[in-house]
């Protein structure tokens, strides 16, 4: 029996449905990946399952004891309560046994009288009589692999750093139906990696929505695809999808022609003279009648975006040049240091690396916005920039969209052809009435597609775009893929989503602690084959000194001959670590394939275990190492 039924389910909220006459079953264990455009319903179909909204029409049955719980867009929340406790809240009964154990032990530490000893005491009992130790670390755990400081107070964070906590308190629970409304935005790759490795080990079934098409690849194991108020069910992987559905589509829009041929072959028939009127088929004209009735009520197929650039006159060749440069705020580590890097016209650089390490940073510095502490950095001729900037901070909110767009003209001149500014919008999805609303009614999607059409309105030769991928529908994020890969010009791109980096980037640039960035050929599968094997959390721990530095010899602390078994040791110790390490390789390799976390969860855990001892021991092995060669020395 199904664990979730969706039966002939419908909602609308004063227009025609967003929802009708849906039907879906849900098994136990699987994975949903929920695909459409902005607007489709997605959304909408996560809350009906969570019980958030109710529908119009129609059944929703769970079987009875299933627990549900889900991480929606919305970032909301206040309060001076900590992350840790906030986390808590949604564990119910053994949350706030913790969360007031959390709360007394804070209370001891700064006032250790008898009396909060005593209720320290109790509390602890507590605690231990309901076993919630093991509750206290899952959320450490979690806490950790998300970043997250569980002493941070909550309703102080950013709107990104929230998101993360509430995608913790939907870990947390560990329900039997976990839904995800867009999980990837926000996160880091370092984040994206460790929550497919979670979700693929997750016993529970899972319904999610996302654009990123590495984590459908990974995660899914069904695509329902929600389009014209309908849903219909894919069981494969999904690029097979995509072929699928555009088989689909094509076939649709061939029965929708030829039904349109054929009414208005039965419309001019019914039109004929009165001597023809009356031998008619009646019949036919309630065919006629019925067809008439079927094209009012077709839906039409969603329209798609028409982006394009404006080719500006060429840089010269050289666009970016920097030499030893290094940047820090104050007497604060340096956030890039000691960046040499060259970028010449027609260069497509993606930038890889956690939130917080300063890849805005590094922007501001690579176009001059920011002086180097230290060494220099040379931009080329003839560059005509355009910023893409996540915060959206080119955007008036008070101005209607159109306004936003070209300075308050009403024409844009592109490619040498002037156009109305409401007609260039609708090539981005924006229909004449939208365009007239103020930029603060629309949705992050919305907002991100109206950026590009204000970069693009203007001619460019060099595009910095930080996070343009967030919130796009699917269809507007190939287009803008397809865009980038066909310009002349050159651009910069910070991004997360592991596909778009793969299929627009010749190189990247790669920060790996300390400020020290590392520039890679190719996008983020080729830096995954072409960096020195890292921990689990790569880009957050510091790296291995390479074997180089293993080989060097130092000056000995003190003078002592080996004896003969040390020697043996010294000779055997390079094939022994070069063995190893080759292993070691192997393993990262196969961690990055997309089908890795597919295999059962006993032989993830058994490669990831190994993994964890080859680091342990090859860190024991270079230690040896260079004790042995400072005592040969």
């Amino acid at each position: 029996m199904a664990l979730l039924t969706l039966q002939n389910v419908s909602i609308g909220f004063g227009g025609p449905n967003i929802l009708d006459d849906i039907t879906l079953h849900v098994e136990q264990g699987e994975r949903l990946c929920l695909l459409g455009r902005n607007g489709a319903g997605k959304s909408t179909l996560l809350k009906l399952i969570n019980g958030t909204i109710k529908p119009t029409q129609g059944a929703i049955q769970l079987e009875p004891g299933t627990k549900v719980a889900m991480l929606s867009q919305e970032v909301t929340g206040e309060g001076s309560h900590s992350v840790f406790d906030e986390v808590l809240i949604g564990l119910g009964e053994l949350g706030h046994l913790l969360a007031e154990y959390e709360l007394i032990t804070s209370q001891v530490a700064h006032d250790p009288s008898a009396e909060n000893m005593s209720r320290l005491e109790k509390a602890q009992h507590k605690v231990d009589t309901n076993n919630a130790w093991s509750i206290h670390r899952q959320v450490q755990t979690v806490l950790t692999h998300l970043d997250l400081n569980g002493s941070d107070t909550f309703g102080s964070l950013s709107a990104g750093t929230k998101r993360r906590v509430e995608m913790a308190k939907a870990l947390i629970t560990k329900p039997d139906i976990l839904l995800l409304d867009e999980p990837t935005n926000h996160l880091d790759i370092n984040s994206i990696t460790w929550l497919e490795g979670f979700l693929n080990d997750y016993p529970g079934t899972i319904v999610f929505v996302t654009h990123d098409r590495s984590l459908i690849r990974n995660l899914s194991t069904r695509i329902i695809d929600v389009e014209l108020g309908t849903i219909s069910s894919w069981s494969c992987d999904y690029d097979t999808f995509t072929q699928r559905k555009e088989q689909h589509t094509n076939a649709l829009l061939k029965h929708r022609a030829e039904f349109d041929k054929k009414l208005a072959e039965e419309e001019q028939w019914i039109r004929q003279g009165v001597r023809e009127r009356r031998k008619r088929n009646q019949g036919r004209v309630r065919e006629l009648q019925e067809m008439r009735e079927q094209r009012r009520n077709r839906r039409q197929l969603a329209a798609k975006a028409n982006i394009e650039t404006q080719q500006a006159d060429l840089s010269g060749r050289l666009v970016i040049e920097t030499f030893k440069a290094s940047f820090q705020y104050d007497h604060n580590p340096p956030i890039v240091d000691d960046l040499s890097t060259t970028i010449l016209r027609g260069d497509k650089v993606g930038i890889i690396g956690p939130n917080g390490c300063g890849k805005t940073t590094l922007l501001r510095l690579l176009l001059g916005q920011l002086s180097p502490t230290s060494g220099r950095v040379k931009l080329g001729t003839n560059l005509q920039i355009a910023y893409f900037d996540q915060l959206h901070r080119q955007l008036d909110p008070d101005k209607a969209v159109w306004q936003n767009v070209i300075d308050g003209y009403e024409t844009v001149e592109f490619n040498g052809r002037k156009r109305h500014v409401i007609g260039y919008l609708q090539d981005f999805l924006f229909m004449p009435e939208q365009s007239k609303k103020p930029v603060r009614t629309l949705s992050g999607g919305e907002r991100n597609r109206l950026l590009l059409a204000q970069l693009f309105a203007k001619p460019t030769n060099l595009l910095v775009l930080d996070e343009p991928t967030n919130d796009l529908d699917m269809e507007t994020l190939e287009l803008l893929e397809e865009l980038l890969v066909n310009f002349q010009g050159t651009f910069l791109l910070v991004s997360h989503d592991r596909e778009f980096l793969n299929n627009v980037v010749t190189s990247t640039l790669v920060f790996e602690g300390g400020g020290m960035v590392k520039e890679y050929a190719g996008g983020y599968d080729d830096w995954l084959k072409q960096r020195k094997p890292l921990p689990q959390d790569e880009t957050s721990r510091p790296a291995k000194p390479e074997k180089k530095q293993k080989k060097s010899k130092p000056k000995p602390a003190q003078k002592k001959k080996l004896s003969y078994r040390e020697k043996q040791e010294l000779e055997q110790l390079p094939a022994r670590i070069e063995e190893l390490e080759s292993e070691q390789a192997g393993l990262h390799e196969d961690m990055a394939k997309p089908d890795f976390y597919k295999q059962d969860s006993e032989k993830i855990s058994a490669v990831m275990n190994r993994s964890e001892k080859l680091d342990s021991k090859l860190a024991e092995l270079y230690e040896r190492w260079e004790q042995l060669e400072e005592l040969n020395t």
